[in-house]
């Protein structure tokens, strides 16, 4: 199978066989330095800065979502949500579900958070924290990130940045940028098993952490950076997972993260021009398209559910819209692994065959090819 969706990704054969190493205990010595290892290569992958705390916490990237949220607001402390598709409105879900303070400023799923509307809201009410998903899954746009944190920086809240689909595929430096926490999934643009929430925490966003009272218990980054920074015991940890996660990030780095961006970019343009020859549309503006997800509308007389259900049974799998665009759209991950021109022809191969077109994958490696001198 051909795994197209916008997560889990495809795994590195090196990623997998890490996975295949002898099981160590959660503090065999083996673990404690793979865990070393993985905090120095997390701060070049998010560029957090000096005192920072930098971990992988034992869940999905909805864990290091909630993480956030609790450890850097507390019931009665006004948080400002921007949302424009299904994970920004995974932020209210959890806000309310811990009685936050929350106000939504919401864009039109396809657009990008307006940093002017941002402004304003920020001008009308004192903040704690301010929330943004960088790149939204669920629709296909990117978001206006570096902006927008200048703006809640000048405001003196706190910054916290889904960076899901965007981080292990772009460059990010969030000292930079002025984020206070950002975290992702490993099984996104890192091509790792599904299982960990590698975030950041900066030096800023941690001298809050012991001063609040955080609802949660395995949430609690206090008890998360005993583990990670002291060596001390917090839980048992998915020892495997880890090494699939350090030869991921090993991997990533090498590469280099703009020359990542550049090979998702490159891809997202060629696939998408073939796509709309063939009468497809793209969901997301032209000016806030993200690279790493492909949303699109299917032809006129087409639906979505026919198209994903013709690949799969010629052994690529796609994902379908959620949220605001279930049941319009079809989502293709070029994150990490994904985004190979050797699994688009498979794709397009498979397309070719489904809606009766002779020539798709000639077609696509037309375009694959480099321009003439």
């Amino acid at each position: 199978m051909v795994l197209l969706t916008p997560g889990p990704t495809p795994i590195h054969p090196l990623v997998q066989a890490a996975l295949a190493r002898p099981m160590r205990g959660h503090l065999d010595p083996e673990t404690l330095a793979t865990n070393r290892r993985i905090r120095g290569y997390l701060e070049a992958l998010f560029g957090a800065g000096e005192g920072a705390l930098l971990a992988a916490m034992p869940g999905s990237g909805s864990l290091g979502m909630e993480a956030g949220l609790t450890n850097l607001a507390s019931q009665g402390d006004a948080v400002l949500l921007l949302v424009n598709g299904t994970f920004g409105e995974r932020m209210v879900e959890i806000a309310h579900a811990y009685g936050m303070h929350y106000t939504v400023l919401r864009a039109e799923p396809g657009q990008p958070i307006d940093p002017q509307a941002v402004q304003e809201a920020l001008s009308r009410r004192q903040y704690q924290l301010v929330t943004l998903v960088h790149g939204e899954t669920s629709t296909g746009v990117i978001n206006p990130a570096a902006e927008i944190a200048a703006l809640v920086r000048e405001h003196g809240a706190y910054f916290m940045l889904d960076a899901v689909t965007t981080a292990a595929m772009m460059p990010l430096s969030m000292v930079e940028m002025g984020v206070d926490y950002a975290f992702t999934g490993s099984q996104k643009c890192l091509s790792a098993p599904p299982g960990l929430a590698p975030f950041a925490l900066s030096r800023r966003g941690r001298e809050r952490l012991g001063k609040a009272h955080v609802p949660g218990w395995y949430s609690d980054l206090t008890r998360v950076a005993v583990y990670w920074e002291q060596e001390g015991y917090f839980c048992t940890s998915p020892v495997l997972l880890h090494f699939a996660l350090e030869e991921a990030l090993r991997l990533a780095l090498e590469e280099g993260l703009e020359k990542r961006y550049q090979r998702a970019r490159r891809l997202y343009g060629q696939v998408l021009s073939l796509l709309e020859e063939l009468g497809f549309s793209a969901y997301a503006a032209p000016e806030a398209r993200l690279h790493t997800v492909l949303t699109v509308r299917p032809p006129q007389g087409w639906s979505e559910a026919e198209i994903r259900k013709g690949l799969y049974q010629r052994g690529v799998s796609v994902a379908g819209g959620i949220g605001p665009t279930a049941g319009k759209v079809l989502r293709l991950g070029l994150m990490g692994e994904s985004a190979r021109e050797e699994h688009y022809r498979a794709f397009f191969r498979a397309l070719g065959e489904v809606m009766g077109k002779d020539g798709l994958e000639e077609a696509f490696l037309e375009r694959a090819q480099p321009a003439a001198v």
